[in-house]
């Protein structure tokens, strides 16, 4: 089958189209045909090396797939061969290739409504938008909920969720994207070119930062009382500061990573079906341009996600 892969850590241009022997799926394994791999700010970082949890190269990037099942391995009876799920790979044996072994666990079928595009867009970024705002948060009607990088693949999905919820939603993007925002429901857009979010963010119950840097700490200033700070990074940098800030002035900080779960992935997709939450996908590349998806994500300046097709 064909994959990208990359012999060592660098730029976009290390990936490269390979030829591999299709995987065998293991115990609880389904084998998928991919039809879809959406590309995560994660795939760039663990190609130039800046989060290292794939161990060395050579390895095969793509943590969000959408694909038809062709085999199933010991143990495994969530899916029969022929289904169309949708879901969490892992590296390094990752989405970017013809076909991957995935855990049954981290799968659930498509939604109705939701083509293997946009499926394949949805897993990782729902996820991580979901889990602490649904799991950690328990965003309700009433509350204020700040999402930043609001038009992102994360953070687009988060203002909806959050909407879904009840909550007033504030979101931080460039004046570009505003409209956008709007129409996914936010009811607050601040430009943070023009303006500092912590004056025209008040009496915030949840923020979502899948930013960090000075985010953190600078967020901590729009919470109410009581308050909540969710970084959304995962494993990363240290932050004893804003955690000790957050602490000092009486706030709740939490570090999040999202858990692949088939579970969350199916009340993910009825929200889906619903039409309370829509996946937006900025572009569809083939698998050979692989590289060009990950300099567009690597710039910050994508609204919504990046998909990858045979």
């Amino acid at each position: 089958m064909s994959a990208i892969s990359q012999r060592r850590f660098g730029g976009p241009e290390v990936l490269e189209l390979v030829e591999t022997g299709r995987p065998v799926p293991g115990p609880g394994q389904v084998l998928v045909r991919v039809l879809g791999a959406g590309v995560n700010p994660a795939d760039w970082k663990l190609r130039s090396g800046t989060v290292r949890k794939a161990g060395e190269p050579p390895f095969t990037l793509g943590l969000d797939l959408c694909g038809e099942v062709v085999e199933t391995g010991a143990g495994a009876g969530r899916f029969r061969v022929g289904e169309v799920v949708f879901g969490c790979a892992s590296v390094p044996g990752g989405a970017y290739a013809d076909y991957v072994a995935v855990s049954e666990a981290a799968l659930a079928g498509v939604p109705e409504g939701l083509d293997p595009v946009h499926a394949a867009a949805l897993p990782v970024a729902g996820l991580t938008a979901w889990q602490p705002l649904v799991k950690v948060a328990g965003v309700r009607a009433g509350q204020r909920v700040l999402v930043h990088a609001a038009a992102g693949g994360i953070g687009h999905l988060a203002v909806q969720i959050a909407k879904a919820h009840g909550a007033y939603v504030l979101g931080t993007a460039r004046a570009e994207k505003h409209g956008f925002l709007r129409e996914l429901g936010a009811d607050e857009v601040i430009d943070y070119t023009a303006v500092d979010f912590t004056e025209a963010a008040r009496a915030v119950d949840v923020v979502i930062d899948p930013i960090g840097d000075d985010y953190g700490p600078r967020s901590l200033e729009t919470l109410a009382p009581g308050g909540l700070l969710i970084d959304v990074r995962g494993t990363g940098p240290d932050r004893t500061a804003v955690r000790e800030a957050a602490r000092a002035r009486g706030l709740r900080y939490v570090e999040f990573g999202f858990t692949p779960s088939g579970a969350d992935l199916e009340r993910l997709g009825e929200l889906v079906t619903s039409g309370a939450v829509r996946v937006v996908v900025d572009r569809v590349l083939p698998l050979t341009a692989a590289a060009e998806a990950h300099a567009a994500s690597e710039g910050g300046r994508v609204r919504g996600k990046i998909v990858l097709v045979p």
